[in-house]
């Protein structure tokens, strides 16, 4: 279907604007599914070219309309919208759709992380390593601020465990160790997995978990 059709006279102020100036979550969208309302916001954004910006754009409407649930892939959202007709900046919606999925991979395997103990934190530092060294790949720095953001939770968590009273000795010695081992993680990412290594081969280490 083509740009400024009579789905659009309907759309007061939205024809010929440049589609940064329209309030997306001030309009009322009729659409009643995903693919609908893709094609609704694509018209409503009367743009020439849809790249990483407009899908997006169209991204956060899906969210208001129909909750988080209607999470639509960037290549998904442009395959429907280029059946309509639209002209696809090819390259940015390449890149786009690749620091998408990556991001929702480093959420979805962020569920897979613990630590609770020695054992599961060191399981869990080598899939966090492959997570930010995905990110990284496809140079999503946002995904990488928010997976260092988790990681200083975890160690604000780890803190409290090795103050608290209802822990056990052992249990708030390893709470500390997980915490000096998430701060140094937080430091030098790059070097961790060495670090950790020599870490437990340590005597002291050795000594103090008996391992």
């Amino acid at each position: 279907m083509a740009l400024g059709s009579s789905r659009l006279k309907g759309l007061p102020g939205i024809n010929g604007r440049d589609h940064e100036e329209i309030n997306m979550s001030a309009t009322k969208w009729n659409a009643r599914t995903v693919p609908d309302l893709i094609i609704e916001v694509w018209e409503a954004l009367d743009c020439e070219s849809v790249g990483a910006v407009e899908i997006q754009r169209i991204q956060e409407v899906l969210r208001e309309k129909f909750g988080e649930g209607a999470s639509e892939s960037p290549a998904s959202i442009a395959r429907t919208v280029a059946d309509e007709g639209a002209a696809l900046r090819h390259p940015e919606i390449f890149d786009f759709d690749a620091e998408w999925r990556a991001a929702k991979l480093a959420e979805s395997d962020q569920g897979d992380l613990s630590f609770e103990n020695l054992r599961e934190a060191i399981d869990s530092f080598a899939k966090l390593d492959e997570m930010r060294q995905r990110l990284e790949g496809v140079n999503d720095e946002k995904g990488v601020d928010r997976l260092r953001d988790q990681i200083l939770k975890v160690r604000a968590e780890s803190e409290l465990r090795a103050r608290s009273r209802i822990i056990d000795e052992l249990g708030r010695a390893e709470a500390r160790e997980i915490s000096h081992w998430l701060m140094v993680w937080l430091q030098s990412p790059e070097l961790f997995l060495d670090w950790l290594d020599l870490r437990q081969r340590s005597p002291e280490f050795i000594k103090k978990f008996h391992v």
